[in-house]
């Protein structure tokens, strides 16, 4: 079986009907794992005895006539800033190397478990899920599957690249500044920030980046995020932000894919510079968009200013709160130097500050709010070029000029809350995947699902990453 051809539900349905078993699964996630791991340096711990045990309690379920869920057997990914029960957490970085393994799974991946997906392992990520770029001292570089010269993405750029390369149907994420849709247009999947609150992020840590980053389940096609947004949205008293679950159901929106009839297109947002290929990829997919029915205006800007230096102004000062305690310890030499000079720079932060940067994401909502009167959606590229060159160490390029800021059009979305997902339109001339954005209004997540199914079956991407295993193809 590739679990790049196969949908989530249709998987744990053969296992919940018993025509395959969980354990077979495992197995077959596991040996790609031992195959193409060394290569693409997706995950940076992997249990197969926990993982089989895991699979062997869905089976048994089976055999005795119960019901293990609607994700059974379906083995997962969980990003390495996330807990899992026995799996230490180590955001990437040298200064965690002692950490004791986790005593509880995250909200997330406990409602994932419960639903019957078995954890095979922890993917890699960027040094506290910082940058856009998946490298760390401590586990090396993630490449990217569709050319290992070329990055994964990040922060969630060892699942992305995990999914692509089909070591696992499914993968958690989190996205504080596009960290799932930025991996999700490199590594050519559908992704999805939900709203902020919808995946619930409590439990006995409190938020990591305040109000910036929500967590989300991965996955190459967006009905398949949709399954899991099933199982894994809805409130928990341990999270002061969670909402309230939706009536309706995440599966029956993509069911019913359509959308809306007057979308917005802002191509750079009012600031950012953008790569002509992917300009011209994702004018294609407006026009696809527009024989589904909807008509296109074009916006020329959304937003006065590049908010980076707010969101950076958030992003160090809860960096400082997490990891300053940590400069004086022999291992912060380890640490990444643009890392620790934003975790020095923001000592320097006042209260008046920050809460100058919340008044900043207020007026953005404004901006938004007033734009949304007009249209449903608003769409724009999701990264300013194509997946970087690893060896422009984490800078881009935008029209061959190095750049180092290619992702100025996500971390606006976290700023304001917003749903936002990413669809791949295609590939530029060195088959690399170029993804598009779409952002709906406040808490309008089955919007942006619809829509975002939608154009994905308007557009029929149906290739992959041509790094493939010789297994189950």
């Amino acid at each position: 079986m590739d679990f790049r051809r196969t949908p989530v539900t249709a998987m744990a349905q053969l296992v919940r009907s018993g025509r395959v078993s969980a354990r077979e699964l495992a197995r077959e996630s596991l040996a790609r794992i031992e195959e193409l791991n060394p290569t693409v340096n997706a995950f940076v711990a992997v249990d197969a005895e926990r993982a089989l045990d895991q699979a062997a309690a869905v089976d048994q379920i089976v055999a005795t006539g119960g019901d293990p869920g609607p994700l059974a057997g379906v083995p997962i990914g969980v990003k390495d800033a996330e807990d899992v029960a026995g799996y230490c957490t180590r955001n990437g970085s040298a200064l965690l190397n002692g950490s004791a393994p986790a005593v509880d799974d995250s909200i997330q991946v406990a409602r994932l478990r419960a639903a019957g997906c078995v954890v095979v392992g922890k993917t890699n990520l960027p040094e506290f899920a910082w940058s856009a770029h998946t490298s760390n001292v401590t586990f090396g570089t993630t490449k990217n599957p569709w050319n290992l010269d070329h990055s994964a993405g990040g922060s969630s750029g060892g699942s992305a690249a995990a999914l692509a390369s089909g070591m696992v149907p499914l993968a958690t994420g989190s996205d504080g500044g596009g960290s799932i849709r930025i991996p999700s247009s490199c590594c050519g999947l559908s992704g999805m920030k939900p709203s902020l609150g919808r995946v619930p992020a409590g439990g006995s840590h409190g938020p990591g980046w305040l109000d910036l980053s929500t967590q989300g389940p991965m996955a190459i096609r967006i009905a398949d995020v949709a399954a899991a947004l099933e199982v894994v949205v809805g409130p928990d008293p341990s999270d002061l932000r969670s909402l309230p679950r939706p009536e309706a159901n995440w599966s029956d929106a993509i069911s019913d894919p359509h959308v809306p009839t007057r979308v917005a297109w802002s191509p750079t947002l009012g600031y950012a510079p953008v790569d002509a290929v992917v300009l011209e990829r994702c004018e294609q997919a407006l026009a696809a968009l527009e024989t589904l029915g909807a008509e296109v205006v074009e916006v020329e800007s959304i937003f006065d200013v590049d908010p980076v230096g707010d969101w950076l102004t958030m992003v160090g000062a809860c960096l400082l709160r997490t990891i300053g305690p940590f400069r004086d310890s022999p291992d912060w030499a380890s640490v990444d130097p643009v890392l620790a000079a934003l975790v020095d720079a923001a000592r320097h932060t006042t209260a008046v500050n920050l809460v100058e940067v919340f008044d900043q994401c207020h007026r953005m909502n404004l901006a938004l709010v007033s734009l949304f009167h007009d249209v449903r959606l608003l769409i724009t590229p999701t990264i300013a070029g194509p997946p970087p060159p690893l060896d422009l160490n984490g800078a881009g390029l935008i029209n061959g000029e190095v750049d180092a800021n290619w992702a100025r059009f996500t971390y606006p979305f976290n700023m304001t809350r917003s749903p936002a997902a990413t669809v791949c339109v295609g590939t530029d001339s060195a088959g690399l995947p170029i993804g598009l954005q779409l952002v709906g209004p406040q808490h309008a997540d089955m919007a942006v699902l619809r829509a975002a199914a939608a154009l994905e079956a308007a557009i029929g991407f149906d290739r992959l990453a041509p790094l493939t295993p010789r297994r189950g193809t």
